[in-house]
């Protein structure tokens, strides 16, 4: 990866291009520390981390300022999720599904309305957010010009940083959006690490001090080396094509392959999870300032601060309501972005078999085996790594930011970046070589 980034350097054109992209991220955590005017954030911090904790998934993906209720407060959760509502909808709705088939322009008109779904999203959620914490104590002076301010701020931040992800997709290293929530999560990094250091290492005796750095450190590298394999590991289908005559000669007859992934969902089953687990808390908190019984007792079973406490065993049924969810999605997800029966048409159509698999039907129920299989492998190690910092922080108390969902999205969006660069800086030696 260093010696990538090392001849990246060395080419002017992919130079700027980083420089470009590395100035836009200085830009956008200049903004996740800028105060929106009006705003108490030492109540909102205080409810936040009593409610949420510091490690609820809101937390790493803004990068903090959510908590700290910055103007990029809401940051680009709003963008996901209209990304994520998009890519159901096309399935459910025939005209969405015709623009994702027309080409490059069906996908622009696709973003487009990407873009005003965002907008519409953050202005729900500003409003919401306003209004409802605004008359327990998030704003200052409760009032319309306040409550207008707070919302304009938030909204127009979620959509400046939409835009600021664009910008690094088309003028810097390419995919803008996953490297500002990357770079979130990242940032969140050295106070998590400054917080496993002062309780399992400082003022301990220098033989458990480094005994429990070691674990730390043997636990993390674990966890990577599992999402890189789930991120990489594909089954390929081998698949032959049929030799067609054409005039005098002889076209096709070639061999290729379909590359099943293992974990075919990606962090979708895990960040759809965990909003489930979360989002009954804040609605609740939003409309209900005095919880009763029932309510208190509700929000322990879906707070992953309670689960796999020793004290406090029965709250883990949230644990294993989160496990199922997560395993569920992987296969709903999958279901609705890879289609065995239109797979195994195409193949018909354009003379394709798998070897010893009959074309059409038995291909389709054949796909859909060996992703049926594929889907459960990778949603138990998707489970792994997703239950593993809930286990540690209910036995140890070792509560981060960097769960499983973040560990995920940062070796993704870090492999995925590094082979853009790699294949920019191979198109720039074809040129140079064809120059020549």
């Amino acid at each position: 990866m260093l010696t990538t980034l090392k001849n990246a350097f060395k080419i002017k054109e992919i130079r700027v291009k980083l420089l470009y992209t590395l100035m836009m991220l200085v830009i956008i955590r200049l903004g996740c520390e800028l105060p929106v005017p009006g705003v108490n954030r030492t109540y909102f911090a205080q409810w936040y981390a009593s409610q949420l904790g510091d490690s609820g998934i809101l937390n790493a993906f803004t990068g903090g300022s959510f908590m700290n209720m910055s103007v990029f407060a809401l940051n680009i959760t709003p963008y996901i999720t209209s990304s994520i509502i998009m890519q159901l909808l096309t399935i459910a709705i025939p005209k969405l599904e015709e623009m994702q088939k027309d080409g490059e322009e069906g996908r622009k008109k696709i973003a487009s309305i990407t873009r005003y779904v965002t907008v519409g999203l953050a202005l729900i959620e500003s409003t919401a957010m306003s209004i409802g914490f605004g008359r327990s104590g998030l704003l200052q002076q409760y009032n319309a010009l306040n409550v207008i301010t707070v919302i304009a701020c938030l909204t127009a931040g979620s959509a400046i940083l939409m835009w600021f992800g664009e910008r690094i997709t088309e003028n810097g290293v390419g995919n803008g959006i996953s490297i500002v929530l990357t770079i979130n999560i990242i940032s969140r990094i050295p106070a998590d690490m400054k917080s496993l250091y002062e309780q399992f290492v400082k003022d301990k005796s220098v033989g458990v001090g480094a005994l429990s750095a070691l674990i730390i450190i043997a636990i993390i590298l674990g966890m990577v080396v599992l999402v890189i394999v789930l991120n990489d590991g594909i089954r390929k289908i081998p698949v032959q094509y049929a030799k067609k005559m054409q005039g005098r000669k002889m076209y096709g007859g070639q061999s290729t392959h379909i590359p099943l992934r293992i974990n075919t969902a990606g962090v979708i089953p895990i960040i759809f999870a965990s909003s489930i687990m979360e989002f009954p808390r804040v609605i609740i908190q939003l409309f209900s300032v005095n919880l009763n019984e029932f309510w208190t007792e509700f929000m322990k079973y879906i707070n992953s601060t309670f689960w796999c406490n020793t004290a406090n065993i029965k709250y883990s049924i949230g644990l294993l309501a989160y496990i199922v969810m997560v395993i569920f999605f992987a296969y709903f997800y999958t279901s609705i972005t890879f289609n065995p029966l239109e797979v195994a048409d195409n193949m018909k159509k354009n003379g394709g078999f798998i070897p010893g698999i009959r074309p059409g039907k038995p291909t389709s129920d054949y796909l859909t085996r060996i992703l049926n299989y594929i889907i459960f492998i990778g949603a138990c190690g998707l489970t792994i790594v997703g239950v593993l910092p809930y286990v540690f922080n209910g036995l140890f108390g070792a509560s981060v930011s960097f769960g499983g969902t973040s560990l995920i999205i940062i070796v993704s969006v870090i492999l995925e970046t590094i082979k853009q660069i790699e294949s920019q800086m191979l198109v720039r030696n074809y040129k140079g070589f064809l120059n020549e």
